[in-house]
């Protein structure tokens, strides 16, 4: 038992970021180069805006924050320790990391229920948009689970799993340093592997392509100049 328990660990931590990788680069480019007019977000914000707006704008300001908050802590982990060590720069760093998780996931809850509410937006919602949706949301529900019930989580992500990530980069990875972690942790990194396996058959390409000005450009306006009573029915 002890063994199958050892394997799977050293599957999971050890094999699945390379195979996750090698998938990443390989459908990325094979996509790009066979179907490249499938780089887009494939917006569907003609169909419905409110709810789009509401569920789009939390989302992005609040999983680019959390992203940008771990590379900073990936590339600098000293500092940030070093910050961390004084405890009222501890506290706002973990509250505000916090704040930005729940307003990502309220703004996944609205795309949801937009998808689920608005018969022309379901239609146009692949199995594949599901998949990741629920993949986004167990991975945000995940992080805010560690972040309330294993305190502290930007100090021992620092300090343990940071080393793991660079042994991933050096080809050598060391496992010892996760395989204590407790099982969200574990789960939250395993479904990180998943999901980068699984970006590039989604729509979430378009941003490897086409810097997107959607956070700060003005509101788009379209108008509808046929007339509707001519369109049959």
């Amino acid at each position: 038992m002890d063994n199958l328990f050892a394997n799977s660990e050293l599957v999971l931590f050890g094999v699945l970021p390379y195979v996750s990788i090698f998938v990443f680069f390989l459908v990325t480019i094979q996509r790009y180069r066979s179907q490249a007019f499938s780089y887009s977000s494939l917006s569907s914000q003609f169909l419905e805006n409110q709810l789009h707006f509401w569920g789009m704008v939390p989302f992005h300001y609040g999983i680019l924050t959390i992203l940008t908050g771990h590379l900073i802590a990936f590339l600098l982990p000293r500092q940030l320790l070093a910050w961390n060590s004084v405890p009222w720069r501890l506290y706002i760093l973990e509250i505000s990391a916090l704040i930005f998780a729940i307003l990502t996931l309220a703004g996944l809850f609205n795309l949801v229920v937009r998808r689920r509410k608005f018969s022309k937006i379901n239609r146009v919602t692949s199995g594949i948009d599901w998949i990741l949706l629920f993949m986004l949301i167990f991975q945000v529900v995940s992080g805010i689970y560690i972040a309330i019930a294993h305190r502290w989580g930007s100090s021992w992500y620092a300090a343990s799993m940071v080393p793991y990530l660079w042994s991933l980069i050096k080809m050598n990875p060391d496992m010892a340093y996760i395989t204590g972690m407790p099982l969200m942790v574990k789960l939250h990194v395993i479904n990180t592997f998943v999901m980068t396996g699984f970006f590039p058959f989604t729509r979430l390409v378009h941003i490897l392509v086409v810097p997107n000005p959607y956070l700060w450009r003005r509101t788009q306006i379209v108008r509808w100049y046929r007339d509707h009573k001519s369109i049959p029915k």
